[in-house]
């Protein structure tokens, strides 16, 4: 088998400022397992920003939940999910000075 796809975290863009990380997993759990639904908050006013993160114990699971939920319109927004990227040693040449 080809090497493992690292698919299994989404990002989750444009909700609305009311959800909560309860609300995020409830929205994805139908998909399958969730291990982790958080969003991100801004440090000084504690509000979430509009974005977060899901992560499914299968990659599978994630792909399908990808599939059905971008461009869904969720509590009058329309959000989008795409694989979450991870962060690489790669920031550019320039990045080491």
């Amino acid at each position: 088998m080809a090497k493992r796809l690292l698919g299994s975290q989404l990002f989750v863009s444009r909700l609305s400022f009311y959800t909560t990380p309860n609300d995020l997993k409830r929205l994805f759990s139908p998909f399958g397992a969730i291990t982790e639904a958080r969003l991100v908050v801004d440090p000084r006013t504690q509000r979430p920003k509009g974005f977060g993160f899901v992560t499914f114990e299968s990659d599978v699971d994630a792909q399908n939940a990808l599939k059905a939920m971008n461009g869904k319109i969720v509590d009058g927004r329309l959000i989008f999910v795409e694989v979450a990227k991870t962060k690489t040693s790669e920031e550019g040449p320039d990045s080491t000075k």
